[in-house]
């Protein structure tokens, strides 16, 4: 994901049921971000591309929930990785 270019990663956790909301569980920049995103392919977890929803993802603390009016863009990218995961 790149910004203002800048490589930034930002990686959500959401567990139906025991989440209230989707957390932010890592971030970072540059090498972080590319680590970050290399983990998560070794892992066979999708990467969605949103450059600007990675930089207000990014203002947040790790282990934070989500603001509600992030919701909409967040469930978004969620259907995504849902959408995806079932065609593989």
């Amino acid at each position: 994901m790149t910004v203002k270019n800048k490589k930034m990663a930002v990686a959500l956790r959401y567990r139906q049921g025991a989440d209230s909301a989707p957390r932010v569980v890592a971030k970072g920049n540059r090498k972080i971000a590319e680590k970050i995103i290399a983990i998560a392919k070794e892992h066979g977890v999708p990467v969605h591309e949103d450059r600007d929803l990675v930089e207000v993802l990014s203002t947040l603390k790790l282990s934070e929930e989500i603001p509600p009016d992030l919701y909409k863009a967040v469930a978004e990218v969620l259907a995504f990785i849902y959408s995806v995961s079932k065609r593989v």
